[in-house]
């Protein structure tokens, strides 16, 4: 990145930061809570751009990451008295961790479609153990707990409010793609998109191809789990719902419309999506999905590098 393109990139970064600060005092209760929510599934998208952009490997396996984070997050909340955020985001980012490491040790011996199958399946498996096991997960009734305070030991304690909770998640989302951008920068990062350009090439000149994949998928998984943290403290619910596939599916549709490959790119396609539902539903009801499936339809074709993708081309004509 030349100097003049840094410079307008990072006006540009920290102008719409500027924004969503702002936002949260100017929009009513439901916009608020909306906004929230669209950086919440930007992150889990932007955690599978580690996969899917940089590493060329198509997962469905992040709807498992995202719910065992929700529950780790939930175990945390319902087992300790008084409700603490930071155990809750401890169990939640360890339980995901966990089954990222079990998924990747044995779905990244697979590539292309077999990989992103195992990943389903595994995310299959998982939902079902959550659904049948009621017992402890509530089942398909899920589970409910207080939010916690936004708490610093010894410093302050306060409730959160939807705008200190709408700081906060921008807080962890900016936090998040900022460690993620020097990853993907950095010579692992590197080696992440060579093994996605040419990956017999990649092994050939001795990089431990598996052991990077295996890595990238945990890395991909904890903050898929991160994600699932701050939509349970959110909404102050987990639920089976969230760990079947189709959420995954969603993540790929968010991905390939806002650019794959960008970090940034995701949380735009998630944005979009999520306006053209919330839009459509207002007029269409219960079949608002399928002028939502049309325009998808219509960029894939027309748009197939994304909106970040079209905007780059379109600033550099």
């Amino acid at each position: 990145m030349s100097k003049r393109s840094a410079t307008v990139y990072w006006i540009g970064f920290s102008i719409i930061l500027a924004l969503l600060i702002v936002a949260p005092l100017v929009l009513t209760e439901f916009w608020r809570r909306f906004l929230t929510e669209i950086l919440v599934w930007g992150l889990l998208a932007m955690s599978s751009d580690i996969l899917i952009g940089y590493t060329g490997m198509v997962s469905f396996g992040h709807s498992a990451f995202f719910g065992l984070g929700m529950y780790g997050a939930a175990a945390a909340l319902l087992m300790v008295r008084p409700p603490n955020l930071w155990l809750a985001i401890l169990y939640g980012l360890v339980g995901s961790a966990g089954i990222a490491l079990f998924v990747a040790y044995f779905s990244t011996r697979l590539r292309d479609i077999y990989f992103a199958i195992t990943t389903l399946i595994f995310s299959q498996i998982f939902y079902v153990i959550i659904f049948t096991w009621t017992e402890v997960t509530g089942g398909e009734n899920g589970l409910t707990f207080r939010r916690p305070a936004l708490e610093i030991p010894g410093l302050f304690s306060v409730p959160f409010s939807s705008e200190t909770l709408h700081w906060f998640v921008l807080a962890v989302v900016t936090a998040s793609y900022l460690i993620l951008r020097r990853i993907t920068q950095s010579p692992f990062g590197m080696v992440l998109q060579s093994i996605r350009e040419n990956e017999p090439r990649t092994r050939a000149i001795g990089y431990a191809v598996e052991r990077y994949k295996i890595v990238a998928v945990m890395l991909s998984g904890v903050f898929a789990g991160l994600a699932g943290v701050l939509y349970a403290v959110q909404n102050k619910f987990a639920a089976a719902d969230f760990v079947f596939f189709v959420v995954s599916g969603e993540v790929v549709i968010f991905n390939v419309i806002g650019g794959m490959g960008t970090l940034v790119g995701p949380v735009a396609g998630a944005a979009f999506i999520f306006l053209l539902r919330e839009g459509f539903s207002r007029f269409f009801t219960e079949y608002y999905l399928i002028p939502v499936g049309v325009i998808f339809i219509l960029m894939v074709i027309f748009v197939p590098q994304g909106l970040l993708g079209f905007l780059k081309r379109r600033l550099n004509a």
